[in-house]
């Protein structure tokens, strides 16, 4: 098998006075028969040495470090990452070297890096593979092994902890048991990463069905995280869950594998709400003993989480938002008129409202049907749209200047339009602009 490697990257790999090799993902997806767009090159040679030649070849250097020999080039909007063969001295759990000795060694490279599949080398000159630690034997068989003893590759770096996740789970290859071994016992150095390192790589594992396809993905590696015990330290909130058994009339699973399997059925956009939304439980537990109020116990934690984890604001409101709403009409009996007004109350999350919904309704038994309130609030919803009902101030026949015009106090009018959107909403009828005039008579000093 031969890599398809781009013109540029040829011309460039003929005019080295060395071998020049891809590495990495690229390699390890192309031998896996997946697409991959990131390259990364290496070489035994410095980072002067290599600048030199890839700018006689036309190559625009947009950044060289000298300490770690890594350099950012590109042909115009054809990038690479290019790194010198090197050595790394690590202090425990700490992400970045504290040494790092350039070496011709592909052997001493290759055990820098973290895991065999991703230590297998492409020559583009002479367009061969070199495999210093066996890692196409562990892509045929689709697993993941680390490039020396597991315990020294956790310890040296925690970040790898969320990149065994990652990994895995994007790629569908399965950790062997050494791996996860030296993980869960090198668990503790995840929290020397930065909070934004630590969101980053588990928003990417909440969306890892996404890189491949691999299906159920993002389930996969939030329970690489559980078993290795890293989601212990990284949101102790959430495992708190673990083994904290439910009422079997509407659940198969424990607290904490309940919200694991409500990210399995979650659409995309709401698989962070979805991963906290019953955040709260344990702590309602252990104030009464019962699971009651955790909907909103639990909104306060994840505005906690979030501030801890650097989540963005966005995202954050969201997760809040979801979560506290997420238990309305459980039971089903809220009446329409109550829907209809949480409707254009919450109108932008109402989808992903129903989307998460429907996702721990799902989790709860592994009942992939729709869920009876999701079909109940859409078909609200719809008829709304029928009727012709406002769901944005934008669309009330009456607009605040028109209120003031008639006599309502300017500090009022944003509380009149609320009150007017809800009472349109119940009935469209009102919706006309002298009806909402005369009713503003009323209530413009309420």
């Amino acid at each position: 098998m031969k890599l398809q490697v781009s013109k540029n990257l040829r011309v460039l790999a003929s005019a080295c006075p060395f071998p020049l090799y891809i590495v990495g993902g690229y390699v390890r997806d192309a031998l896996s028969g997946r697409d991959s767009r990131d390259i990364d090159i290496c070489a035994p040679s410095s980072a002067e040495v290599f600048c030199s030649v890839a700018e006689k070849c036309g190559a625009e250097i947009d950044a060289v470090y000298k300490n770690t020999g890594t350099v950012k080039l590109g042909f115009g909007k054809e990038k690479y990452e290019f790194t010198c063969f090197r050595s790394d001295e690590y202090v425990r759990g700490i992400h970045t070297p504290v040494k790092t000795f350039f070496t011709d060694n592909i052997i001493l490279d290759a055990r820098r890096r973290d895991f065999k599949c991703n230590a297998v080398y492409y020559d583009i000159k002479a367009d061969e593979f070199c495999d210093p630690l066996g890692g196409i034997d562990d892509i045929r068989n689709r697993r993941v092994t680390t490039v020396a003893d597991a315990d020294k590759v956790f310890g040296e770096d925690g970040l790898r902890l969320m990149r065994l996740a990652r990994q895995s789970a994007q790629t569908g290859f399965i950790p062997d048991k050494s791996c996860l071994e030296g993980a869960r016992h090198n668990c503790a150095l995840i929290a020397d990463v930065s909070p934004e390192r630590i969101f980053f790589e588990l928003d990417a594992i909440l969306h890892a069905d996404g890189k491949y396809g691999v299906e159920g993905a993002q389930y996969n590696g939030l329970k690489i995280l559980d078993d290795t015990r890293v989601l212990d330290v990284i949101l102790p909130e959430l495992t708190a869950g673990r083994a904290m058994a439910q009422n079997e009339k509407f659940h198969d699973h424990d607290v904490l594998e309940h919200s694991l399997r409500t990210v399995l059925y979650a659409d995309g956009s709401i698989r962070f709400a979805a991963l906290l939304h019953d955040i709260g439980k344990p702590r309602a537990f252990l104030d009464s003993g019962k699971y009651y109020n955790h909907e909103n116990i639990g909104a306060e934690i994840i505005a906690d989480v979030c501030a801890r984890l650097k989540v963005p604001k966005k995202l954050t409101e969201q997760a809040v938002k979801l979560c506290k709403l997420h238990m309305y009409d459980l039971s089903g009996d809220a009446k329409e008129a109550k829907i209809r007004k949480l409707i254009v109350n919450n109108l932008d999350i109402f989808d992903a409202l129903l989307l998460i919904k429907q996702a721990d309704f799902s989790a709860c038994k592994d009942n992939l049907s729709e869920a009876p309130c999701v079909t109940k609030w859409r078909g609200i919803f719809e008829k709304m749209q029928a009727e012709g009902a406002p769901m944005r101030l934008s669309e009330l026949a009456v607009k605040g200047n028109d209120l003031i015009s008639c006599g309502v106090p300017p500090r009022q009018v944003g509380k009149v339009l609320e009150r007017f959107l809800c009472d349109c909403a119940l009935n469209p009828k009102l919706n006309d602009k002298k009806t909402l005039l005369a009713r503003a008579e009323k209530v413009k000093f309420i």
